[in-house]
């Protein structure tokens, strides 16, 4: 039997999960990641994320895609593909309980190319992870 590379599966094919704990209450990380302060830092800056299911974005530098879920103080999903991908992906923001007045933040990406992309990504979303701290925390 075959093992399966990190970050490969069967069915989502590629992806790659960044998460960090945050001192501050989930409500406030999430009326952040929404507002467009957040988006613009972890989407880009130009849209705003539309709850209704289908909504259609493109951001100042060409990401586009469409929301595929909004869950009030829970996920934001949709996908994501900038300008010179042929495929899209699967993008997903998530905010959970991380104890009294923490929040684990956490992005997870799939149906990436390849090992490669994914460790592209993998770069690129930490980086965006710390941003968000920071712009939260001032830390």
């Amino acid at each position: 039997m075959r093992q399966r590379q990190v970050g490969h599966t069967r069915d989502a094919g590629w992806q790659i999960g960044v998460s960090k704990t945050i001192d501050r209450p989930l409500d406030e990380v999430w009326d952040f990641i929404t507002s467009p302060a957040g988006v613009a830092i972890w989407l880009g800056e130009g849209v705003t994320v539309l709850p209704e299911q289908g909504a259609d974005y493109k951001t100042a530098t060409g990401v586009q895609g469409e929301t595929r879920s909004f869950r009030e103080l829970d996920r934001v999903r949709l996908t994501w593909q900038p300008p010179g991908w042929s495929h899209d992906t699967t993008l997903q923001l998530t905010v959970s309980p991380a104890g009294e007045g923490r929040t684990r933040l956490g992005v997870h990406q799939e149906r990436l190319a390849d090992a490669a992309e994914r460790e592209q990504q993998r770069t690129h979303w930490k980086r965006v992870v710390n941003e968000l701290v920071t712009a939260l925390t001032g830390s």
